[in-house]
């Protein structure tokens, strides 16, 4: 097993309140979709409330920003459950439920194993992404950097605020 596991965030700016009826195929498939990806090989670790899921978290100023994270052993893991499960039929009709975001709207990274991301974190680092490119400190799907032990080292794991939610 990796020394490393593989973070994951994005975010999307829901078109109307979870309760409007034109969000109504993306709320009533939520359950069915994280219950896929706790059961999926690799899945390690998921930002919940206690409703289960994270869309009523609202980390951003614009309360219409929903903000998903997770946690996998690989990012072949991850990459199967998001474009090779039925995951990806939420991925093709984004746009019915997202308005179509200007920067940065998903980030990967790298954590050690055992650590749990918070949302500072994640925050951070798609802002990083987006003012700068894919680099150590957060990459994409198409542009994917391996561990770096020196750089691993070299981060202050303390400096980022420990994540409250499950």
């Amino acid at each position: 097993m990796s020394q490393y596991h593989i973070a994951q965030v994005n975010i999307g700016r829901i078109r109307a309140e979870l309760s409007d009826p034109i969000m109504s195929g993306f709320v009533e498939r939520l359950d069915e979709i994280n219950a896929l990806a706790d059961a999926s090989p690799g899945f390690v670790w998921r930002l919940q409330t206690g409703e289960g899921n994270a869309t009523y978290l609202r980390p951003f100023q614009d309360e219409r920003t929903l903000l998903n994270m997770s946690v996998w052993e690989s990012v072949e893991n991850l990459r199967h459950f998001v474009y090779q499960t039925v995951h990806v039929e939420l991925v093709r009709q984004r746009y019915a439920w997202f308005e179509k975001f200007a920067g940065a709207y998903s980030a990967l990274w790298w954590v050690p194993a055992g650590h749990i991301p918070g949302i500072d974190e994640a925050k951070r680092r798609i802002a990083h992404l987006d003012a700068n490119g894919p680099s150590q400190f957060a990459f994409t799907f198409s542009a994917i950097f391996h561990p770096d032990e020196e750089f691993q080292r070299g981060i202050d794991w303390s400096s980022f605020r420990p994540c409250t939610a499950n």
